[in-house]
Protein backbone atom coordinates (compact mmCIF):
# COMPACT_ATOMS: atom_id res chain seq x y z
CA UNK A 1 0.00 0.00 0.00
CA UNK A 2 1.44 3.15 -1.08
CA UNK A 3 2.12 5.20 2.16
CA UNK A 4 1.01 8.75 0.47
CA UNK A 5 -2.30 6.73 0.77
CA UNK A 6 -5.44 9.04 0.34
CA UNK A 7 -8.23 8.34 2.30
CA UNK A 8 -10.59 7.64 -0.45
CA UNK A 9 -12.00 4.76 1.83
CA UNK A 10 -13.88 6.11 5.51
CA UNK A 11 -14.23 2.50 6.03
CA UNK A 12 -10.75 1.61 5.70
CA UNK A 13 -8.64 -0.06 8.14
CA UNK A 14 -5.20 0.30 7.46
CA UNK A 15 -1.10 -0.40 8.36
CA UNK A 16 0.00 3.29 6.87
CA UNK A 17 3.66 2.54 7.57
CA UNK A 18 4.64 -1.40 8.76
CA UNK A 19 8.06 -0.56 9.53
CA UNK A 20 6.91 2.66 12.28
CA UNK A 21 3.25 0.54 13.14
CA UNK A 22 1.28 3.20 12.41
CA UNK A 23 -1.96 2.37 11.73
CA UNK A 24 -5.66 4.01 11.10
CA UNK A 25 -9.23 3.17 11.21
CA UNK A 26 -12.68 4.44 11.29
CA UNK A 27 -14.64 3.50 14.43
CA UNK A 28 -18.17 3.66 14.87
CA UNK A 29 -19.51 7.56 14.44
CA UNK A 30 -16.97 8.16 11.87
CA UNK A 31 -14.65 8.75 14.72
CA UNK A 32 -10.57 8.66 13.29
CA UNK A 33 -7.94 6.84 15.03
CA UNK A 34 -4.36 6.93 14.10
CA UNK A 35 -1.73 4.44 16.43
CA UNK A 36 1.94 4.62 16.39
CA UNK A 37 2.77 1.62 18.42
CA UNK A 38 6.59 1.88 20.11
CA UNK A 39 7.49 -1.03 22.23
CA UNK A 40 10.65 0.82 23.19
CA UNK A 41 9.06 3.32 25.51
CA UNK A 42 6.80 2.94 28.61
CA UNK A 43 4.34 5.78 27.90
CA UNK A 44 1.82 6.63 25.52
CA UNK A 45 0.80 10.26 24.52
CA UNK A 46 -2.68 10.48 23.40
CA UNK A 47 -4.83 13.51 21.40
CA UNK A 48 -7.75 14.56 20.84
CA UNK A 49 -8.43 16.59 17.63
CA UNK A 50 -11.06 19.06 16.75
CA UNK A 51 -11.22 20.50 13.54
CA UNK A 52 -12.58 23.50 14.78
CA UNK A 53 -10.49 26.88 15.60
CA UNK A 54 -11.18 30.88 15.50
CA UNK A 55 -11.82 30.94 11.64
CA UNK A 56 -14.99 28.71 12.25
CA UNK A 57 -16.28 31.67 14.27
CA UNK A 58 -19.48 33.90 13.68
CA UNK A 59 -17.79 37.22 14.03
CA UNK A 60 -20.05 38.28 17.46
CA UNK A 61 -18.87 34.90 18.96
CA UNK A 62 -15.38 35.52 18.44
CA UNK A 63 -12.81 33.78 20.96
CA UNK A 64 -15.94 31.52 21.80
CA UNK A 65 -13.52 28.46 20.82
CA UNK A 66 -10.92 29.33 23.34
CA UNK A 67 -13.19 29.79 26.06
CA UNK A 68 -15.24 26.33 25.24
CA UNK A 69 -11.59 25.12 25.47
CA UNK A 70 -11.21 26.67 28.96
CA UNK A 71 -14.45 25.24 29.97
CA UNK A 72 -13.93 21.76 29.09
CA UNK A 73 -11.66 21.38 32.25
CA UNK A 74 -13.93 23.10 35.07
CA UNK A 75 -16.36 19.97 35.10
CA UNK A 76 -18.42 17.16 33.87
CA UNK A 77 -21.17 15.53 35.30
CA UNK A 78 -19.07 12.90 36.98
CA UNK A 79 -15.29 14.98 37.34
CA UNK A 80 -15.46 18.02 39.21
CA UNK A 81 -12.65 20.23 37.82
CA UNK A 82 -10.31 19.73 40.54
CA UNK A 83 -11.09 15.89 39.77
CA UNK A 84 -9.76 16.27 36.36
CA UNK A 85 -6.72 18.25 37.60
CA UNK A 86 -6.07 15.69 40.08
CA UNK A 87 -6.19 12.73 37.90
CA UNK A 88 -2.93 13.08 35.76
CA UNK A 89 -1.21 15.03 38.54
CA UNK A 90 -1.53 11.89 40.87
CA UNK A 91 0.38 9.28 38.35
CA UNK A 92 2.86 11.74 37.12
CA UNK A 93 1.17 12.59 33.75
CA UNK A 94 0.09 15.81 32.16
CA UNK A 95 -2.52 16.91 30.27
CA UNK A 96 -3.40 20.15 28.67
CA UNK A 97 -5.40 21.71 25.63
CA UNK A 98 -4.34 24.28 22.78
CA UNK A 99 -6.51 26.10 20.64
CA UNK A 100 -5.42 27.10 17.02
CA UNK A 101 -6.94 29.15 13.81
CA UNK A 102 -8.27 25.70 12.77
CA UNK A 103 -8.25 22.96 15.28
CA UNK A 104 -8.95 22.30 18.49
CA UNK A 105 -6.81 19.85 20.59
CA UNK A 106 -6.41 18.35 24.20
CA UNK A 107 -3.94 16.32 24.94
CA UNK A 108 -2.49 13.70 27.56
CA UNK A 109 0.82 11.74 28.37
CA UNK A 110 1.23 9.05 30.99
CA UNK A 111 2.34 5.89 31.60
CA UNK A 112 1.35 3.06 29.08
CA UNK A 113 -0.68 1.23 32.59
CA UNK A 114 -2.89 4.78 33.03
CA UNK A 115 -3.59 4.76 29.40
CA UNK A 116 -7.35 3.71 30.52
CA UNK A 117 -7.38 6.77 32.52
CA UNK A 118 -6.52 9.02 30.29
CA UNK A 119 -8.92 8.30 27.72
CA UNK A 120 -11.73 8.23 30.33
CA UNK A 121 -10.98 11.81 31.65
CA UNK A 122 -10.31 13.19 28.20
CA UNK A 123 -13.38 11.40 26.98
CA UNK A 124 -15.39 12.83 29.56
CA UNK A 125 -14.68 16.12 29.29
CA UNK A 126 -15.33 16.49 25.50
CA UNK A 127 -18.49 14.43 25.84
CA UNK A 128 -20.35 15.35 28.98
CA UNK A 129 -19.02 18.68 30.19
CA UNK A 130 -21.74 20.76 32.23
CA UNK A 131 -20.86 24.02 31.03
CA UNK A 132 -22.04 26.33 33.28
CA UNK A 133 -22.37 29.90 33.85
CA UNK A 134 -20.78 29.75 36.91
CA UNK A 135 -17.74 28.36 35.42
CA UNK A 136 -17.94 30.90 32.39
CA UNK A 137 -18.17 33.98 34.67
CA UNK A 138 -15.00 32.45 36.74
CA UNK A 139 -12.94 31.27 33.48
CA UNK A 140 -13.91 34.51 31.64
CA UNK A 141 -11.85 36.63 34.08
CA UNK A 142 -8.92 33.71 33.49
CA UNK A 143 -8.75 34.52 30.25
CA UNK A 144 -9.43 38.52 30.24
CA UNK A 145 -5.78 38.40 32.28
CA UNK A 146 -4.66 35.79 29.65
CA UNK A 147 -5.22 38.45 26.66
CA UNK A 148 -3.68 41.23 28.76
CA UNK A 149 -0.86 39.66 29.34
CA UNK A 150 -0.21 39.22 25.87
CA UNK A 151 -0.88 42.95 25.16
CA UNK A 152 1.57 43.46 27.62
CA UNK A 153 3.90 41.65 25.45
CA UNK A 154 5.49 43.47 22.39
CA UNK A 155 6.19 40.17 20.65
CA UNK A 156 2.77 38.97 20.56
CA UNK A 157 1.25 42.18 19.74
CA UNK A 158 3.33 42.81 16.83
CA UNK A 159 2.82 39.25 15.15
CA UNK A 160 -1.27 39.16 15.77
CA UNK A 161 -0.89 42.52 14.49
CA UNK A 162 1.19 41.81 11.47
CA UNK A 163 -0.89 38.32 11.28
CA UNK A 164 -3.86 40.24 10.85
CA UNK A 165 -2.80 43.17 8.57
CA UNK A 166 -1.70 40.32 6.24
CA UNK A 167 -4.25 37.98 6.03
CA UNK A 168 -7.12 40.60 6.70
CA UNK A 169 -8.36 42.40 9.88
CA UNK A 170 -11.89 41.41 9.27
CA UNK A 171 -11.48 38.00 7.82
CA UNK A 172 -12.18 34.84 10.35
CA UNK A 173 -8.47 33.84 9.78
CA UNK A 174 -7.27 37.15 10.92
CA UNK A 175 -8.54 37.64 13.71
CA UNK A 176 -6.50 36.71 17.11
CA UNK A 177 -7.38 32.83 18.07
CA UNK A 178 -8.64 34.31 21.70
CA UNK A 179 -10.67 37.16 20.30
CA UNK A 180 -11.04 40.23 21.98
CA UNK A 181 -11.34 41.29 25.55
CA UNK A 182 -15.07 42.99 24.48
CA UNK A 183 -16.24 39.67 22.22
CA UNK A 184 -14.81 37.57 25.14
CA UNK A 185 -16.90 39.65 27.65
CA UNK A 186 -20.12 39.51 25.55
CA UNK A 187 -20.41 35.84 25.15
CA UNK A 188 -23.05 33.93 27.37
CA UNK A 189 -23.06 30.19 28.81
CA UNK A 190 -25.50 29.61 25.34
CA UNK A 191 -23.48 31.17 22.86
CA UNK A 192 -20.42 28.59 23.98
CA UNK A 193 -23.01 25.95 24.27
CA UNK A 194 -24.10 26.23 20.58
CA UNK A 195 -20.81 26.30 19.36
CA UNK A 196 -20.10 22.79 21.34
CA UNK A 197 -23.32 21.45 19.88
CA UNK A 198 -22.54 22.53 16.30
CA UNK A 199 -18.71 21.28 16.02
CA UNK A 200 -18.38 18.07 19.23
CA UNK A 201 -19.65 15.52 17.53
CA UNK A 202 -17.90 12.00 16.76
CA UNK A 203 -17.74 12.32 12.95
CA UNK A 204 -15.53 15.57 13.84
CA UNK A 205 -13.18 13.73 16.21
CA UNK A 206 -9.74 12.30 15.16
CA UNK A 207 -7.53 10.79 17.83
CA UNK A 208 -4.34 10.63 17.87
CA UNK A 209 -1.85 7.81 20.01
CA UNK A 210 1.75 7.22 20.03
CA UNK A 211 3.96 4.64 22.27
CA UNK A 212 3.34 1.86 24.46
CA UNK A 213 -0.41 1.04 23.38
CA UNK A 214 -2.42 -1.27 21.20
CA UNK A 215 -4.54 0.01 18.69
CA UNK A 216 -7.48 -2.14 19.37
CA UNK A 217 -7.40 -1.90 22.76
CA UNK A 218 -7.45 2.01 22.50
CA UNK A 219 -10.14 1.98 19.95
CA UNK A 220 -12.53 -0.03 22.59
CA UNK A 221 -11.54 2.44 25.23
CA UNK A 222 -12.22 4.90 23.16
CA UNK A 223 -15.52 3.75 21.82
CA UNK A 224 -16.55 3.04 26.02
CA UNK A 225 -15.51 6.46 27.22
CA UNK A 226 -17.38 8.50 23.81
CA UNK A 227 -20.51 6.33 24.74
CA UNK A 228 -20.17 7.13 28.35
CA UNK A 229 -20.04 10.35 27.87
CA UNK A 230 -23.72 10.58 25.62
CA UNK A 231 -22.17 10.19 22.58
CA UNK A 232 -24.12 8.14 19.94
CA UNK A 233 -21.68 5.91 17.95
CA UNK A 234 -23.99 5.04 14.93
CA UNK A 235 -22.03 2.13 12.60
CA UNK A 236 -20.63 3.00 9.32
CA UNK A 237 -21.06 6.69 9.95
CA UNK A 238 -18.73 8.63 7.73
CA UNK A 239 -15.91 11.11 8.58
CA UNK A 240 -15.94 14.99 8.11
CA UNK A 241 -14.54 15.19 4.94
CA UNK A 242 -13.00 18.20 6.19
CA UNK A 243 -11.78 21.64 4.01
CA UNK A 244 -8.79 21.47 1.84
CA UNK A 245 -7.49 24.08 -0.68
CA UNK A 246 -3.91 24.75 -2.43
CA UNK A 247 -2.43 28.44 -3.22
CA UNK A 248 0.70 30.18 -3.28
CA UNK A 249 2.45 33.27 -3.46
CA UNK A 250 2.07 35.07 -6.30
CA UNK A 251 4.43 35.54 -9.14
CA UNK A 252 2.79 38.19 -10.70
CA UNK A 253 3.46 40.93 -7.97
CA UNK A 254 6.05 44.12 -8.90
CA UNK A 255 8.60 44.77 -6.67
CA UNK A 256 7.78 46.84 -3.68
CA UNK A 257 9.59 49.92 -2.30
CA UNK A 258 10.08 48.57 1.38
CA UNK A 259 11.63 51.59 2.81
CA UNK A 260 8.31 53.37 1.39
CA UNK A 261 6.34 50.75 2.60
CA UNK A 262 4.06 52.61 5.38
CA UNK A 263 4.76 51.03 9.13
CA UNK A 264 1.71 49.94 10.61
CA UNK A 265 2.89 51.48 14.45
CA UNK A 266 1.68 50.96 17.96
CA UNK A 267 3.07 52.69 20.49
CA UNK A 268 4.56 50.74 23.51
CA UNK A 269 6.65 52.19 26.30
CA UNK A 270 9.79 49.66 25.59
CA UNK A 271 13.13 50.80 24.97
CA UNK A 272 13.63 48.87 21.54
CA UNK A 273 12.05 48.94 18.12
CA UNK A 274 10.10 45.57 16.83
CA UNK A 275 10.03 45.52 13.29
CA UNK A 276 7.71 42.65 11.18
CA UNK A 277 8.12 42.83 7.74
CA UNK A 278 6.44 40.26 5.20
CA UNK A 279 3.36 39.56 3.01
CA UNK A 280 1.68 36.30 1.98
CA UNK A 281 2.88 33.12 1.85
CA UNK A 282 2.36 29.58 1.11
CA UNK A 283 -0.80 27.26 2.52
CA UNK A 284 0.02 24.71 4.57
CA UNK A 285 -0.58 21.84 1.60
CA UNK A 286 1.35 24.29 -1.24
CA UNK A 287 3.87 21.87 -3.08
CA UNK A 288 6.02 23.96 -2.61
CA UNK A 289 6.51 23.83 1.31
CA UNK A 290 9.53 21.95 1.69
CA UNK A 291 11.12 24.13 -0.61
CA UNK A 292 9.89 27.38 2.19
CA UNK A 293 11.32 25.42 4.87
CA UNK A 294 15.05 25.29 3.03
CA UNK A 295 14.17 29.11 2.31
CA UNK A 296 13.27 29.89 5.89
CA UNK A 297 16.39 28.53 7.06
CA UNK A 298 19.00 30.21 4.81
CA UNK A 299 17.62 33.03 5.61
CA UNK A 300 16.74 33.54 9.14
CA UNK A 301 16.94 30.01 10.79
CA UNK A 302 19.88 30.03 13.32
CA UNK A 303 23.56 31.68 13.59
CA UNK A 304 24.74 30.70 10.42
CA UNK A 305 21.97 32.25 8.53
CA UNK A 306 21.76 35.45 6.52
CA UNK A 307 20.02 37.85 8.70
CA UNK A 308 21.45 36.71 11.52
CA UNK A 309 25.25 37.30 10.18
CA UNK A 310 23.94 40.33 8.25
CA UNK A 311 22.15 42.36 11.07
CA UNK A 312 23.88 40.89 14.25
CA UNK A 313 27.03 39.56 13.29
CA UNK A 314 28.54 42.21 10.87
CA UNK A 315 26.96 45.19 12.18
CA UNK A 316 25.66 44.57 15.61
CA UNK A 317 22.37 46.11 15.36
CA UNK A 318 20.44 43.77 16.48
CA UNK A 319 20.36 40.92 18.93
CA UNK A 320 17.35 39.11 17.82
CA UNK A 321 16.59 38.74 14.06
CA UNK A 322 14.89 36.01 12.27
CA UNK A 323 12.64 34.89 9.78
CA UNK A 324 9.50 32.89 9.88
CA UNK A 325 6.41 31.66 8.26
CA UNK A 326 3.07 30.41 8.88
CA UNK A 327 0.51 28.23 7.18
CA UNK A 328 -3.15 27.41 6.66
CA UNK A 329 -5.36 25.72 4.49
CA UNK A 330 -6.32 28.32 2.13
CA UNK A 331 -3.68 31.13 3.04
CA UNK A 332 -0.19 31.58 4.16
CA UNK A 333 2.30 34.12 5.49
CA UNK A 334 5.78 34.98 5.90
CA UNK A 335 7.71 37.34 8.03
CA UNK A 336 11.12 38.73 9.40
CA UNK A 337 11.37 40.23 12.47
CA UNK A 338 14.57 41.84 14.26
CA UNK A 339 14.43 44.40 17.77
CA UNK A 340 16.14 47.04 17.56
CA UNK A 341 17.12 50.35 18.94
CA UNK A 342 14.94 53.08 17.86
CA UNK A 343 17.29 54.87 15.37
CA UNK A 344 18.48 52.22 13.76
CA UNK A 345 15.17 50.71 12.35
CA UNK A 346 15.37 52.26 8.67
CA UNK A 347 18.79 50.32 8.17
CA UNK A 348 17.45 47.05 10.22
CA UNK A 349 14.12 47.26 7.60
CA UNK A 350 16.55 47.43 4.52
CA UNK A 351 18.71 44.99 5.54
CA UNK A 352 16.12 42.81 6.06
CA UNK A 353 14.49 43.29 2.56
CA UNK A 354 17.75 43.10 0.85
CA UNK A 355 18.90 39.51 1.55
CA UNK A 356 15.56 38.30 0.18
CA UNK A 357 15.87 40.27 -2.75
CA UNK A 358 19.61 38.91 -2.78
CA UNK A 359 18.69 34.89 -2.80
CA UNK A 360 15.52 36.11 -5.66
CA UNK A 361 18.40 37.82 -7.26
CA UNK A 362 21.60 35.83 -7.32
CA UNK A 363 20.08 32.03 -5.49
CA UNK A 364 22.12 30.63 -2.79
CA UNK A 365 25.28 28.43 -2.58
CA UNK A 366 25.37 24.61 -2.73
CA UNK A 367 26.99 24.91 0.82
CA UNK A 368 24.16 27.16 2.31
CA UNK A 369 21.69 24.43 0.93
CA UNK A 370 23.62 21.23 2.10
CA UNK A 371 23.53 23.76 5.50
CA UNK A 372 19.87 24.38 5.53
CA UNK A 373 18.96 21.13 4.82
CA UNK A 374 21.15 19.68 7.56
CA UNK A 375 19.14 21.80 9.93
CA UNK A 376 15.83 21.18 9.24
CA UNK A 377 16.62 16.75 8.85
CA UNK A 378 18.15 16.65 11.91
CA UNK A 379 15.44 18.79 14.08
CA UNK A 380 13.01 16.74 12.39
CA UNK A 381 14.71 13.86 13.33
CA UNK A 382 15.38 14.62 16.98
CA UNK A 383 11.82 15.83 17.28
CA UNK A 384 10.17 12.71 16.77
CA UNK A 385 11.94 11.19 19.38
CA UNK A 386 8.95 12.33 21.68
CA UNK A 387 5.77 10.62 21.25
CA UNK A 388 4.40 13.54 21.79
CA UNK A 389 6.10 14.92 18.36
CA UNK A 390 5.01 11.75 17.10
CA UNK A 391 1.35 12.50 18.46
CA UNK A 392 1.21 15.88 17.07
CA UNK A 393 2.49 14.67 13.52
CA UNK A 394 -0.30 12.14 12.39
CA UNK A 395 -3.27 14.46 13.83
CA UNK A 396 -1.74 17.34 11.42
CA UNK A 397 -1.32 14.76 9.17
CA UNK A 398 -4.99 13.52 9.51
CA UNK A 399 -6.56 17.05 9.34
CA UNK A 400 -3.81 19.33 6.86
CA UNK A 401 -2.75 16.85 4.90
CA UNK A 402 -5.06 13.92 4.26
CA UNK A 403 -2.45 11.66 3.38
CA UNK A 404 0.23 9.84 5.18
CA UNK A 405 3.73 10.44 4.25
CA UNK A 406 6.22 7.87 6.24
CA UNK A 407 9.49 9.60 7.54
CA UNK A 408 11.54 8.82 5.17
CA UNK A 409 9.59 10.24 2.34
CA UNK A 410 9.49 13.86 3.89
CA UNK A 411 13.48 13.58 4.15
CA UNK A 412 13.45 12.35 0.92
CA UNK A 413 11.45 15.16 -0.26
CA UNK A 414 13.33 18.01 1.71
CA UNK A 415 16.42 16.29 -0.24
CA UNK A 416 15.19 17.08 -3.29
CA UNK A 417 15.53 20.78 -3.28
CA UNK A 418 17.63 22.14 -5.21
CA UNK A 419 19.14 25.86 -5.31
CA UNK A 420 17.25 26.83 -8.37
CA UNK A 421 13.45 25.69 -6.65
CA UNK A 422 15.26 28.56 -3.29
CA UNK A 423 15.90 31.06 -5.81
CA UNK A 424 12.31 31.10 -7.93
CA UNK A 425 10.62 30.94 -4.79
CA UNK A 426 12.45 33.24 -3.19
CA UNK A 427 12.05 35.50 -5.75
CA UNK A 428 8.01 35.37 -5.81
CA UNK A 429 8.23 36.12 -2.33
CA UNK A 430 10.51 39.39 -2.72
CA UNK A 431 7.23 40.93 -4.43
CA UNK A 432 5.03 39.92 -1.77
CA UNK A 433 5.81 42.31 0.64
CA UNK A 434 2.26 44.09 1.93
CA UNK A 435 2.85 45.11 5.52
CA UNK A 436 5.40 46.22 7.57
CA UNK A 437 4.52 46.79 11.57
CA UNK A 438 6.60 48.28 14.15
CA UNK A 439 5.87 48.30 18.41
CA UNK A 440 7.88 50.26 20.51
CA UNK A 441 8.00 54.02 22.10
CA UNK A 442 7.03 57.48 20.43
CA UNK A 443 9.12 58.38 17.72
Amino acid sequence: MPSDLLYDDPASDVILDAATGVRRSILPGGVRLLTQTDRSVRSASIGLWLPVGSRDEAPAHAGSTHVLEHLLFKGTRRRSAMDIATAFDEVGGDSNAVTAKEHTLYYGRVRSADVPMAVDVLTDMITASVLEQDALATEREVILEELAMAEDDPNDVGYETFLAQVLGPDTALGRPVGGTAASVEALTIEDVRAHYREHYQPHNLVVTAVGDIDHDELAGLLAAGLRRGGWSLEEGALPSRGRRAATAVSSDGIAVDVAALAPHRLVRPTEQNHIYLGGQGLTALSEDRHTLSVLMSVLGGGMSSRLFQSVREERGLAYTVYSFSAGYRDAGLFGMYAACRPGRTGQVVELLAEELGRMGEAGIDELELTRAKGQITGSFALGLEDTSSRMGRLGTIELVHGRYTSVDETLARIGNVDVADVQDLAARMSRSYSTRVEVGPES
